[in-house]
């Protein structure tokens, strides 16, 4: 409706009432979800319409932005049915005993849990909490439960369609997405209460004895341009009509001269984060049908990009030699990247995945080596010898590159079979060079003008004595040799192997030995 004009958009206030609800969290609450954010809504007045859409709208929430509950949880509970002030804390689930929503007697968290074990919704909720030595609860002044976050609320406080005052709790592990969850759901709601848009308070007090005030509804400001917003959706409008067509995907417009304009992005519009999502506002409100389709007045030609054609190449090549291509996970485990490989001196090399859902996926993989060997143990029953290969991206840390990280792209080839098959190995290696036009210095003293040469290393990974470090042009760009013992056993692979793992991204050039990459 705001959108077709016929609705101002709202303003939403938060207005302390009289003495404002306080929420205290004790320290203990670090050990598993450690943030918590509230509010209150007076004055409510549900229909059923009204009262299911508001039960819809938290069951969305958990599904996408809280992500099934484990980043946060949300609670509301009747306010009138309760006490202020409330603490959140961190207990033994043997010490909660309260009545779940719903139920009709008394449970601790501990048969809780293995109650809710045999319920189709909430199974899936307890492994989050279930094997920690203690459970977040919120109690009120009187030592009521609202609600053990994240797998459900008290009975004592359940919303009815004669509920006129809300209290909302969201706990969670993400703060940044507790504000944004908290804010969707009091702008949602609050047009239902006696005094439209105007949200009550509610002062946290967290570990450290700091004070907030939440929901925090502040306007994001954005400051864009006439000319970048136009080169942006290919059409060209006035600073007053780009104006208009953001108001009407309520957003708050200011002129501020020289065709600049201040955007203010209310909390119900989370989305919003960069100054091209305020560009795609203006196409949508002027209509991506509307934008008149233009030949362009340059001429291009499109062409596959030169690493991936030569990836392509190499594929084919390996494929010829009698070698199976692989495809593997991106992502591996500490263990696996480093401790089976003999690498724990390695492990800042790596990009690492904050609060990483299982132990199989907690960093981007450093070599395609562990990777190989997986695949290799897992088809034991292939018959010998078995030649696998694959050709994809690594991941480094790097301080050169803004991001901190860059992709690397690399050949592994690895053969498994009731010798070591070092020869075939060396063999494939010196194939893939002839391939790629590169002479072998054979005396390894750079004595021949952009060759290759390989020289003893000392990687533990490898079994000493056979195994060598390939150079080109004076960089060490790979290694090769005859996988050690102890790897194997780590792999649980009875076969002894050999591999290579080689940089391509060095040949990537054109006749006249420019480089190709970007």
């Amino acid at each position: 409706r705001v959108f077709l004009g016929k609705e101002e958009m709202p303003t939403y206030k938060v207005v302390a009432g009289g003495e404002i609800q306080t929420m205290r969290i004790k320290p203990e609450t670090a050990l598993i979800r450690p943030h918590v954010v509230c509010a209150t809504l007076r004055g409510v007045t549900f229909t059923k319409e009204s009262y299911q859409s508001f039960i819809d709208l938290q069951d969305k929430l958990h599904q996408n932005l809280c992500r099934q509950r484990t980043l946060v949880a949300i609670g509301t509970h009747d306010l009138d049915t309760l006490k202020g002030p409330f603490r959140y804390e961190a207990l033994p689930p043997e010490k909660i005993v309260f009545t779940p929503l719903k139920q009709t007697r008394d449970f601790n968290a501990k048969d809780l849990m293995e109650f809710y074990k045999s319920d189709q919704k909430l199974k899936q909720y307890l492994h989050i909490i279930e094997d920690s030595p203690v459970f977040p609860v919120i109690y009120d002044s009187n030592g009521t439960v609202l609600s053990l976050p994240p797998i459900i609320n008290g009975a004592h406080s359940a919303i009815t369609l004669d509920t006129k005052n809300v209290f909302i709790e969201c706990t969670a592990t993400d703060h940044t997405k507790a504000n944004i969850v908290l804010n969707t759901v009091v702008t949602m709601f609050s047009q239902y209460c006696s005094q439209p848009f105007v949200i009550e308070p509610v002062n946290v007090i967290d570990q450290f004895e700091k004070e907030r005030v939440y929901p925090n509804l502040g306007l994001k400001e954005f400051k864009v341009t006439e000319g970048e917003v136009c080169k942006a959706i290919g059409v060209d409008v006035g600073a007053e009509k780009i104006a208009s067509l953001l108001r009407k995907m309520q957003l708050l417009v200011e002129p501020s001269g020289s065709g600049d304009l201040l955007v203010k992005v209310p909390p119900t519009r989370s989305d919003i984060l960069h100054a091209c999502d305020i560009y795609e506002d203006v196409a949508i409100a002027w209509g991506y049908n509307n934008i008149v389709k233009e030949v362009p007045q340059c001429m291009t030609m499109g062409k596959e990009f030169p690493l991936n054609q030569l990836s392509d190449m190499l594929r084919n090549e390996m494929a010829l030699i009698g070698f199976t291509e692989i495809l593997t996970f991106g992502l591996c485990s500490h263990e696996e990247n480093f401790t089976h490989l003999r690498r724990e001196h390695m492990k800042d090399t790596a990009v690492t995945v904050g609060n990483p859902k299982t132990l199989e996926f907690e960093l981007c993989r450093t070599s395609l080596l562990p990777c190989a060997l997986k695949t290799l143990a897992a088809n034991k029953d292939a018959p010998v010898p078995v030649k696998l290969f694959e050709l994809s991206d690594v991941i480094l840390v790097s301080e050169e590159h803004e991001t901190g990280a860059k992709n690397e792209r690399r050949l592994i080839a690895l053969y498994s079979g009731k010798d070591s098959g070092f020869e075939v190995v060396h063999g494939t290696l010196n194939r893939i060079m002839e391939i790629l036009g590169v002479p072998v210095d054979l005396e390894g003293d750079g004595s021949t003008k952009d060759a290759y040469s390989w020289k003893e290393s000392e990687e533990k990974t490898f079994f000493p004595g056979r195994q060598a470090i390939v150079s080109f042009k004076g960089k060490e760009i790979g290694i090769f040799g005859v996988i050690h013992p102890e790897v194997l056993k780590n792999f649980d692979i009875v076969f002894p192997c050999s591999a290579f793992e080689l940089n391509i991204e060095p040949f990537c050039y054109d006749q006249f030995g420019n480089c190709l990459l970007v």
